[in-house]
């Protein structure tokens, strides 16, 4: 058995009284027409996510997705087929991948106001090089 020191057992009872402290879930479900996950939580209010969001779920089949369960005690949602568990507090915060899928994603919407600027940028020679 491996020694834990208290400043460590200390950190984990912090994180576990945050978790604690928020809405959890009461159930999920796929939603197949908007292609969303659905969680009820325990404070009475839904939360619904697109799973296109989401890594590990983002190209995953219907029948995969479909199998979302609550976890432990409603502290996170589990997809046993795709290997996938994510928090609901982590949802609600609007994580939905690692740094790096985060990363990857952003910049990514567009819209007539980005394409519009986008195109006034190109007129004026496009981006500044960087200066060594």
């Amino acid at each position: 058995m491996t020694d834990v020191s208290d400043d460590r057992m200390d950190a984990a009872e912090r994180r576990g009284g945050a978790l604690r402290s928020g809405p959890l879930a009461v159930s999920a479900r796929f939603d197949g027409d908007t292609r969303r996950i659905v969680v009820e939580l325990t404070n009475g209010c839904s939360f619904a996510f697109p799973v296109a969001l989401v890594e590990g779920l983002s190209d995953a089949k219907d029948a995969d997705l479909a199998e979302v369960e609550p976890l432990g005690d409603g502290y996170g949602l589990h997809w046993e087929r795709l290997d996938v568990d994510y928090s609901v507090q982590g949802l609600l915060a609007g994580i939905f991948g690692t740094a790096a899928w985060m990363a990857r994603r952003a910049g990514r919407a567009t819209s007539p106001a980005k394409a519009e600027a986008a195109r006034a940028n190109g007129a004026k020679g496009g981006r500044p090089r960087k200066r060594a």
